[in-house]
């Protein structure tokens, strides 16, 4: 087991026992031996402790807001995020528009547990838990059962189907595995896009950190200490900006988990013409 964040080491402190032994039980059950927990002494990961944080969080500012609420003197926590279920509401308006509002807990929930996920890792002892596949995947499989529980709580399951076989019957052989494929593909675009940005953006800055240490560490060397500063520069500045960009990337990973899904939504649950 290598190091992990002090609030994993709590969660596995805490519940460690228990969910060792949930998973090695499961574990036991047919065609589930995959489930057993990799080390039993700590059998919840650093990313699984970063979602319970973000959870955490939520939760908090949930109870924090709604303790405060105020219609003649609303503080600035409570603007904000009026600000933000604005955002959401003209969102799903804009995206699905009819019937666009009961959609908007699910839109707004995913948007704000993607976005804290995101920018977590620049808090010092935390990590990105988005950089980690399984969390995007995760996200995207909860958007996936979404959209295609409302596309057949709206049709009924075979008003679904029919919806996924195209125009016409006489090609529904045909069009039907290609609509179920490109729904799957939808899924891993969500994984894939979110998880690549982020990842990416949680590596570059390290790597040109350490291309700024190497680079000062070898004029230093090679009697070139009067150009030294210069990778310095590089190892502090250019981490900085590429985690400027790391904030920007994460609002727009959010934003793209909020709008996709919407229209998602939107399609399933549209009425042909």
């Amino acid at each position: 087991m290598g190091h992990e964040l002090w609030f994993t080491a709590i969660l596995n402190a805490i519940f460690g026992p228990a969910v060792a032994g949930l998973l090695a039980a499961i574990s036991r059950l047919p065609h589930m031996g995959f489930v057993g927990p990799a080390d039993p002494l700590h059998p919840i990961p650093d990313y699984i402790a970063g979602e319970i944080l973000v959870l955490l969080i939520i939760i908090v500012a949930a109870i924090i807001l709604r303790t405060r609420l105020s219609m003649e003197n609303p503080g600035k926590f409570q603007m904000a995020m009026e600000a933000f279920l604005e955002f959401t509401r003209n969102l799903v308006d804009e995206v699905i528009g009819h019937d666009g509002r009961r959609y908007v807990a699910m839109i707004g929930t995913i948007g704000l547990f993607v976005l804290i996920c995101n920018i977590e890792g620049l808090v010092p002892t935390l990590i990105t838990p988005t950089a980690i596949v399984y969390v995007p995947l995760g996200c995207a499989v909860a958007a996936f059962v979404h959209y295609n529980y409302h596309g057949i709580r709206v049709k009924g399951v075979f008003g679904y189907l029919r919806h996924l076989s195209g125009p016409m019957l006489a090609i529904a052989w045909l069009f039907l595995p290609i609509e179920v494929f490109s729904n799957f593909l939808r899924m891993l675009s969500l994984t894939a896009r979110l998880w690549g940005n982020m990842l990416a953006s949680v590596t570059v800055p390290g790597l040109f950190m350490t291309l700024g240490l190497n680079f000062y560490g070898y004029l230093t060397h090679a009697g070139y200490a009067f150009l030294s500063p210069a990778g310095l520069i590089i190892a502090i500045f250019a981490p900085v900006i590429f985690m400027a960009l790391h904030v920007f990337e994460a609002f727009l990973q959010a934003y793209v988990f909020m709008i996709l899904p919407a229209l998602y939504i939107s399609l399933a649950t549209s009425e042909e013409h």
